[in-house]
């Protein structure tokens, strides 16, 4: 495969002023620059893979932001923001999609498209992890920069469907309403058994670790 015209000056030989060689592979002046430039490339992209895959363990949410006109100074100040829990990574689509593909997180398809950057929450409060983008935004008045998605629990959540997320009940909030309906009558449990699935898994959950902190203070 004919991969490049090169022109050499006449310093280079008598026979080569004027002239236009074309080179191939096999050609012994081949530029091999071209092929490590491809190696350090393909590298690359495996190491943002490998980084996404990482970033996935532990992750309770996955968000994509819309992040079209945004600065590097102005990502680094969003990056101070952030808590230790929740990381924001500039990546690709394509390869922000081979990383969660055959995954719970590839339900985040539908955010394939523009340039996103992924914000990684790695804890339960959700609230928390997402309200210092919120800020940031706010702030700057970056309207045009928002959520383009998330995924929680295995659920796509469209930017209209942010609110959900961004009212969930802190942790304090849940173990505060599980103690009240364990200490209350029996239909104020029934009440609260009725209450959306997530905020009555919550509840367990926080419950189930009250449990397991006294048996190990015990």
């Amino acid at each position: 495969m004919e991969v490049a015209l090169l022109s050499f000056s006449s310093s280079l030989s008598p026979l080569c002023h004027n002239r236009t060689l074309t080179l191939t592979p096999k050609s012994p002046n081949y530029p091999r620059r071209l092929t490590i430039r491809s190696a350090v490339s393909r590298s690359k992209k495996e190491e943002t893979v490998e980084t996404v895959k990482s970033h996935l363990e532990n992750c309770h949410l996955l968000a994509a932001i819309n992040y079209k006109g945004l600065t590097v100074k102005q990502f680094q100040d969003l990056r101070r923001t952030l808590p230790d829990t929740t990381k924001l990574v500039v990546a690709k689509n394509t390869l922000v999609f081979k990383a969660i593909e055959g995954t719970k997180w590839e339900a985040l398809k539908p955010c394939m498209k523009g340039m996103n950057a992924w914000l990684f929450v790695q804890t339960d409060e959700i609230p928390s992890a997402i309200k210092p983008y919120r800020s940031f935004q706010k702030e700057r008045k970056l309207e045009d920069n928002d959520f383009a998605g998330a995924v929680f629990e295995g659920k796509f959540y469209a930017p209209d469907n942010f609110k959900a997320l961004e009212t969930m009940p802190t942790r304090a909030e849940v173990y505060a309403k599980m103690l009240g309906a364990l200490q209350s009558p029996a239909i104020n449990l029934v009440s609260t058994l009725q209450a959306p699935a997530i905020e009555v898994i919550m509840v367990l959950k926080a419950y189930v670790k009250k449990l397991e902190d006294e048996s190990n203070a015990a």
